[in-house]
């Protein structure tokens, strides 16, 4: 074995879980008020922390971690969905440039 650990596609799945997870409980804490929502917000937010930890136990560091950044991406289409906030050219820029790092990060480890 070269030292390499590879990652599993279970790894690569529950970080896309904690982006999401992620990206939800902030959007919770913007758009609503009251203890109700924070406290959903925060437990929806705690489960992809978690989602995080068990995601790092399938896969390397390296791999999983810029994977989060999906949540920017998350983030945008709630903005624009629920917020009527703008996606300009820039930010679709952006989306895309984030999406291909993360396919290219996750393609490039994936153990078959």
């Amino acid at each position: 074995m070269d030292g390499k650990k590879k990652t599993s596609v279970l790894g690569i799945l529950l970080m896309l879980i904690c982006a999401v997870c992620l990206s939800l409980g902030q959007f919770l804490w913007k758009s609503f008020e009251g203890p109700l929502y924070i406290a959903i917000g925060f437990g929806i937010y705690g489960l992809g922390a978690i989602s995080m930890l068990c995601a790092y136990r399938f896969g390397s560091l390296s791999v999983l971690q810029p994977i989060n950044s999906v949540s920017y991406v998350i983030a945008a289409i709630l903005g624009r969905v629920f917020l009527n906030e703008a996606i300009t050219v820039d930010k679709v820029i952006g989306i895309a440039m984030i999406m291909a790092g993360v396919f290219f990060l996750a393609r490039g480890e994936v153990m078959e």
